[in-house]
């Protein structure tokens, strides 16, 4: 057969070109990595971590020196008139008096102000670096958040592929079950309720599989919200992961680790600090504040004058003024109606409302790290115990179908050791995945969730 060796070039090159979109397989690592760059939810927190660093530099600014400049243009018009006897020789005469007044004028000023004492503003300042801080706690937690939100996405995909993979298997051989029995039925060696039990299993498990590629989809979704790519093959779990139980494998060594490196923790514990230095700004409105001031003015004038008596006078005169000031000043609160007082009382309640929600956090946190610990120990049984259960299943079912072309079992024996198979599939492979994400949690919640921890995950995938 005659082959145009241009073709069959051209068509090596396509093929190659596609091998690796066809074999590309995405990893935990690489899934990260997406959402590292594109994550709304740790762009809004950086946002506001430098947002709020910007309140550091607004309440120092209150303390630095302060320099103002105003430069002011004036233009003035007027006449007068006025009349005055006089006494002559020839008697009494009325003369009148005419001016026009012309001027101009310019001012310029300039003031330099420094705040000498001003406890409000330190206890502000202080308060701005407490509210900075809590927000680079928020932001590492933020951070760590990610590590686990990733994890979580991505092992729901594979836990809805696995689901997806068991279901399709469960109704084939369960459709084979129900042509069995319509095969039997036929011969007469079995009656039509094994035809019609083996139907009504087999249309569960097809809408089981519908389920199962609905909820596949959806996994991949919430995947793709956090990477904002699509989400494509990815890397699959190895059939063997590591057993052994936490490091430290002491309870309390890890509700103390949490206490101490928790970010979320440190978070609200620098926001009871902000507050605490809330209500010192507060209670410094009722002190004195000392600042000094240096000013300068220089204004200066114009004005032209025309008298006229019977028209006759004028002049110009020219004026410079320069004006320079030093000077302390010292303000004292006195009465203020109230405000201050009430101002004080706010800030107390919030620093109170802010030692609640640590409190609460402080127990939540407790009760999430023991949580963990003890969900990864049960959950090490767990798989072991799934797994073994697996074998069980496929060794019953087996069993049972022998015994059912003998005669010994039914057709509903057959079918509830299928659905047992197919149940204890489904419990292993999410078993295995709880386990790994329980591990993670307790990483969180030890603040020691980083990079190193999800490549040792990653490591596990084939």
């Amino acid at each position: 057969m005659n082959r145009n060796p241009s073709l069959t070039l051209l068509g090596c090159a396509i093929v190659l070109a596609l091998m690796p979109a066809f074999a590309h397989a995405e990893d935990l690592l690489q899934a990260y990595q997406q959402a590292r760059a594109s994550d709304p939810v740790l762009a809004q927190a950086e946002a506001t971590k430098l947002a709020t660093r910007e309140g550091i530099v607004q309440a120092r600014a209150l303390l630095l020196p302060s320099l103002s400049a105003s430069y002011s243009y004036s233009r003035s018009h007027g006449t007068s008139s006025s009349s005055q006897p006089f006494s002559t020789s020839n008697g009494f005469q009325v003369l009148n008096f005419t001016s026009s007044n012309y001027s101009y004028g310019t001012t310029l000023q300039g003031t330099l102000s420094q705040t000498l004492f001003n406890f409000s503003d330190w206890a502000n300042l202080k308060a701005a670096h407490a509210n900075a801080r809590s927000q680079d706690a928020t932001y590492a937690s933020a951070e760590q958040d990610l590590y686990l939100r990733v994890a979580t996405a991505y092992f729901g995909v594979l836990a809805a592929q696995d689901q997806l993979t068991y279901s399709e298997a469960n109704a084939k051989a369960l459709k084979s079950q129900f042509d069995q029995a319509k095969q039997r039925f036929e011969v007469g060696l079995a009656a039509i309720t094994d035809v019609n039990t083996a139907k009504a299993q087999y249309d569960t498990a097809v809408a089981t599989v519908i389920s199962a590629r609905n909820a596949l989809d959806d996994a991949r979704e919430a995947l793709t919200q956090i990477t904002g790519k699509p989400a494509r093959d990815l890397k699959p779990l190895r059939e063997h992961i590591p057993m052994n139980a936490p490091a430290p494998d002491n309870l309390e060594a890890w509700v103390d680790m949490a206490l101490s490196n928790n970010p979320a923790l440190l978070a609200s514990e620098q926001q009871v600090k902000s507050a605490s230095d809330s209500v010192k700004a507060a209670y410094g409105a009722h002190l004195p504040t000392l600042s000094a001031q240096l000013s300068y003015t220089r204004n200066p004038g114009w004005a032209d004058q025309n008298s006229r008596l019977g028209g006759i006078g004028a002049y110009h005169t020219d004026s410079l003024s320069r004006d320079t000031a030093i000077g302390v000043v010292l303000s004292i609160p006195i009465f203020n109606g109230f405000a201050t007082q009430s101002r004080v009382h706010q800030a107390i309640y919030n620093r109170e409302s802010a030692q609640d929600v640590l409190e609460q956090n402080r127990r939540a946190l407790v009760r999430s790290t023991r949580n963990a610990f003890r969900s990864v120990l049960s959950g090490i049984a767990s798989v072991e115990a799934n797994k073994a259960a697996v074998v069980s299943s496929k060794s019953s079912l087996e069993a049972t179908q022998a015994g059912y072309e003998v005669g010994t079992q039914t057709i509903v024996d057959v079918l509830l050791a299928q659905q047992t198979l197919f149940q204890s599939q489904s419990a292993y492979s999410q078993a295995r995945y709880t386990l790994l994400l329980n591990r993670l949690s307790l990483a969180y919640d030890g603040g020691k969730l980083g990079y190193t921890q999800l490549q040792e995950i990653n490591a596990l995938l084939q």
